[in-house]
């Protein structure tokens, strides 16, 4: 195929011909059947994880709480080198919003394969290029998009993060950024700074200055001990006064920063009150906004973005993880009036990731299509529900929280005296063995939160209602064995 053929690749964009391929034709029924035939498993180690445990580094993670070494996947179902298959409620931390090898995704790198495009090519254009920004801000809410611009960056979404810190500090010529506790946003050096979690800094002797943290409203342990209405008015009058003492010892910040949802923090939903509240007062004090929907964006809240459940416009968003079909990719969007950085204020050699541009075009195209973003709110409700029935039947369950397929269950010291609020203490010993319970039955999930003890959902949003319903069902299972 000729270069030329380059554009003449498919414009995966919303109300276009989503292809099908047969990729790996039957491998998800399958898969299904097989795991609908499971024994509980025993987990047990085999060559791939002794040669991981013997050379990669013990800054590893995944690996130590989930044992696996994977062969093959499609949907949302993994098979490990022993055949077994799990049920995937991790989905690569939220990325695969179509699940695993999906076949518009896998058409479109092939197609990108034998275009004879070039597959590095720094920021210069592409037609893939072009078709993937054209893509990215029609999925924006309209309003910001139209004065957006794009910077592209490097692999991951920290990346992205750093870029919008450069970004703000250089077009308000401030240093100070508010960052909330309980906030994750990636582990270099810069985004540390903003995370909530002093485990990753301790070892660093203290990290860069210029951050100041805020309390982020948590519902059932209200840093204000309110909860409620209460504890939303508090934390808005709190950032409030915040900005408009001159004495509060805290400069005229660069930015705020805040996630919609908190991932890693725990599943945390911020009120839409609270959120109308902060962008209002980040208005009036003009202090530009950023959220980071590395997590959350492209439907996996039950709206494209999770801002929009509050009907805000950021001044900046951070997008990652989904946003490229599966591959490394990374982008900041934001107000054309902040575009005042100087040509090379922030590169990275693998910013032109073609691949991964045209599995991001192809993936929002079934995003649209399919309308997933309100399959997530709606399957999304349907396991809340569930995972509500089991907080009936088990004390150890503090809250069931979130917002769509962006779930998390907080376990507790069930025998512990609450606190103020209503609040008992966390519980990691019994989140760890409801997670090793639940691999044990084919399932995959995570934990979070403060002590590690929220078990997180992010099931890919092609999951079914049956396997919905199968996920609750074995989670149950789970904190029955945990509990026992």
């Amino acid at each position: 195929m000729s270069l030329s053929a380059a554009s003449e690749l498919p414009a995966f964009t919303h109300g276009s011909t989503v292809p099908r391929v047969p990729h790996h034709a039957g491998l998800g029924a399958e898969l299904a059947e097989r795991h609908r035939q499971r024994a509980l498993y025993e987990l047990g180690d085999n060559p791939l994880l002794e040669r991981q445990r013997q050379r990669e580094s013990n800054a590893r993670s995944y690996p130590r709480r989930l044992p696996l070494a994977l062969s093959r996947a499609h949907g949302v179902y993994v098979e490990d080198v022993e055949g077994r298959v799990f049920l995937d409620c991790l989905a690569g931390a939220g990325t695969l919003a179509l699940g695993h090898n999906h076949p518009a995704v896998i058409d479109a790198l092939m197609r990108t394969l034998h275009s004879g495009l070039p597959l590095h090519t720094l920021d210069l254009t592409t037609p893939v290029k072009d078709r993937f920004m054209q893509d990215v801000l029609g999925a924006l809410p309209a309003t910001f998009a139209r004065h957006a611009r794009i910077q592209f960056c490097g692999p991951t979404g920290a990346d992205a993060v750093e870029a919008a810190l450069k970004l703000v500090r250089l077009a308000t010529g401030r240093g100070t950024v508010l960052a909330f506790q309980g906030a994750y946003h990636g582990m270099t050096q810069g985004a540390l700074t903003l995370m909530g979690n002093l485990g990753p800094k301790a070892a660093l002797g203290g990290s860069l200055s210029g951050v100041q943290f805020l309390p982020y409203p948590y519902r059932y342990r209200c840093p204000f001990g309110l909860g409620g209405d209460a504890g939303v008015a508090a934390s808005l009058a709190y950032i409030d006064n915040l900005l408009s003492d001159p004495e509060s010892g805290v400069p005229r910040p660069a930015a705020i920063i805040v996630e919609a949802v908190q991932g890693e923090g725990g599943v945390i939903p911020a009120p839409v009150a609270w959120l109308k509240g902060l962008r209002g007062l980040a208005t009036r004090h003009e202090v530009p906004l950023i959220l980071d929907e590395v997590q959350t964006g492209f439907g996996r809240t039950g709206r494209m973005f999770a801002f929009e459940h509050a009907g805000i416009e950021p001044d900046v968003v951070v997008l990652s993880k989904a946003l490229g079909g599966g591959l490394p990719l990374s982008l900041v969007v934001y107000h054309e009036r902040f575009d005042t950085w100087r040509p090379g204020a922030h590169a990275g050699t693998f910013r032109g990731n073609q691949l991964a541009m045209a599995a991001g075009s192809a993936t929002l195209a079934v995003l649209r299509a399919e309308r997933l973003d309100a399959a997530a709110a709606e399957l999304g409700a349907r396991l809340q529900q569930q995972l509500a029935a089991h907080a009936e039947r088990f004390a150890c369950i503090g809250e069931v929280r979130g917002r769509g397929l962006m779930l998390g269950v907080e376990l507790v010291d069930a025998a512990a005296v609450p606190g103020a609020v209503g609040a008992r203490p966390a519980h990691p010993e019994l989140a760890a063995r409801v997670q090793r319970e639940c691999l044990r039955r084919g399932l995959i999930v995570e934990l979070g939160g403060r002590h590690g003890s929220v078990v997180r959902f992010l099931p890919p949003l092609v999951i079914t209602a049956a396997q919905v319903d199968e996920v609750a069902r074995i989670f149950g299972q789970a904190l029955a064995a945990a509990s026992a």
